[in-house]
C-alpha cells in the first residue's frame, strides 16, 4: 500500500526547482537557509568598502581596513536568540556595523530590532546592510551614545537585548590603526558596567540581555551584573584553540527580581565551546553551530 506523499503548492515547487539553478542558493555544495535577497543590486558598494556574507544570503557591509565582523559578534547573536525564551522585540547595544543584528534579525525573522551605536561611519553601513537584506522596515538604527537619556525612551523595552562590549581599557594597549576599531575595542564610551546598566532598564519582562566579555574578566561581569540587579542564568566559556585556556565567555541574564528568589543565586556553567581543534581546523560544533546562523561550516 501506498504511503500519500504530502502535497506541495505547485508555485512553490516552481520555485524550489528554479532555485536549485540559482548559484546564489548554493555555495560549495551548501544551500543557504532562508529566503534569498529579493534585489541585492540597489545597495552600491564603496570603493574602500566589502560587502560579506553573514546569515543565510544576508550580506554586510565592511570597511576594507576597518573594523570588521569577528568571532565575538557571532557568539553574542547565536547565543541571544538561542536562549532567550521568546523574542517579538531585540535591542543591540554599541551596535557597530551591524553584525550581531543582521545575524539575530535572520535567525528570527518576525522580531523587530533597534540598534544603537554612536559612530556616524558605522551607522552608515548598517543602514546600508540593513536596506540591502529588505529588513530597514524592522530595524531601526540609531546614531547616538546608548548611555545617553535621548537615545532609549524609558517606555521601550525589549524581550531579547545583545551587546558585544569593548573590554580593554583605555590604557591596556595600542588603540589600532583605524579609528572605527579604537572604540570597537577599547572604552571610549562606556564599559560592561554602562551595557549592564542600560540592558536592565530596557529589558521586558522575562528577557533575556546576552553579551560577550573576556573569561578572565568573568568576576569583573558578575560584579556589574548583580549592581544591575541581573541574575547571570547560564554562562559559558569559550576556547579559541583546543588545549588552550577559554579566552571568552558568553553570558545569559535575566533580571533577578524576575525569577524565583531561590533561584537568584544559581548560574548554570555550561562546558566550554571550542573554536578550533589542536590540528588548527574549525571544530565541529563551531561548525554546526555556524549552520545554526546561517553560515557554511
Amino acid at each position: 500500500m501506498s504511503v500519500p506523499q504530502p502535497r506541495v503548492h505547485a508555485t512553490l515547487r516552481l520555485e524550489m526547482q528554479n532555485e536549485r539553478h540559482t548559484d546564489r542558493r548554493f555555495f560549495k555544495g551548501w544551500a543557504k537557509p532562508g529566503p534569498l535577497v529579493r534585489d541585492p543590486a540597489r545597495v552600491e558598494v564603496g570603493e574602500d568598502e566589502t560587502l560579506d556574507a553573514i546569515s543565510g544570503d544576508f550580506r554586510l557591509f565592511q570597511f576594507k581596513k576597518g573594523h570588521r565582523f569577528s568571532t565575538d559578534d557571532v557568539l553574542t547573536a547565536f547565543y541571544g536568540t538561542s536562549w532567550c525564551p521568546r523574542a517579538e522585540t531585540g535591542l543591540d547595544l554599541g551596535s557597530g556595523i551591524g553584525s550581531v543584528a543582521m545575524i539575530a534579525a535572520w535567525r528570527l525573522p518576525g522580531a523587530r530590532f533597534v540598534t544603537v551605536e554612536a559612530q556616524e561611519n558605522s551607522v552608515r553601513l548598517a543602514r546600508k546592510s540593513a536596506l540591502y537584506n529588505g529588513i530597514e522596515d524592522r530595524c531601526e538604527i540609531r546614531l547616538g551614545d546608548f548611555r545617553a537619556p535621548d537615545v532609549l525612551r524609558d517606555s521601550e523595552k525589549f524581550d531579547l537585548v545583545l551587546g558585544s562590549p569593548p573590554y580593554f581599557r583605555l590604557n591596556a594597549g595600542i588603540p589600532g590603526d583605524h579609528p572605527q576599531k579604537i572604540a570597537c575595542r577599547f572604552e571610549v564610551r562606556g564599559d560592561i558596567a554602562d551595557y549592564c546598566q542600560v540592558a536592565a532598564r530596557h529589558l521586558a519582562f522575562g528577557g533575556l540581555f546576552a553579551c560577550v566579555f573576556p573569561n578572565e574578566q568573568h568576576a569583573r561581569v558578575e560584579s556589574v551584573a548583580s549592581q544591575a540587579n541581573f541574575t547571570i542564568v547560564r554562562r559559558r566559556p569559550v576556547i579559541l584553540k583546543e588545549g588552550e585556556p577559554p579566552l571568552l565567555c558568553l553570558f545569559g541574564m535575566t533580571r533577578s527580581d524576575d525569577l524565583p528568589p531561590s533561584f537568584r543565586a544559581k548560574t548554570w556553567v555550561e562546558p566550554a565551546l571550542i573554536i578550533r581543534t589542536r590540528a588548527g581546523e574549525v571544530h565541529p560544533e563551531y561548525q554546526v553551530l555556524k549552520l545554526a546562523i546561517g553560515f557554511p561550516p
